[in-house]
């Protein structure tokens, strides 16, 4: 029987989850940059101040191969200690 496309490796993430994961991290990315940004610190009259945050540890939910993948597609860095980056696009 022939194959209908190329096959992934065993364990490999697929396409779908890929993109469901990247768009977790970046809503756990804006959710944390606006917790951040909202803190008691700041003062009421203030122009306020933007988040330093640029990487975060991505959600449980997938495991690291899904986010190895994403790096070695470009759309994540991993910026040490467990830690992912978006990359400027």
């Amino acid at each position: 029987m022939p194959e209908l496309g190329p096959s992934l490796p065993s364990g490999s993430p697929t396409p779908e989850e890929l993109r469901n994961a990247l768009k977790a991290f970046k809503k756990r990315l804006k959710l944390t940059r606006l917790d951040d940004e909202s803190s008691l610190g700041r003062g009421p009259l203030s122009g306020g101040k933007s988040s330093g945050i640029v990487a975060i540890t991505p959600p449980h939910q997938y495991p690291r191969a899904v986010w190895d993948q994403l790096v070695a597609l470009g759309r994540l860095k991993y910026a040490g200690q467990g830690m992912y980056q978006l990359v400027d696009s």
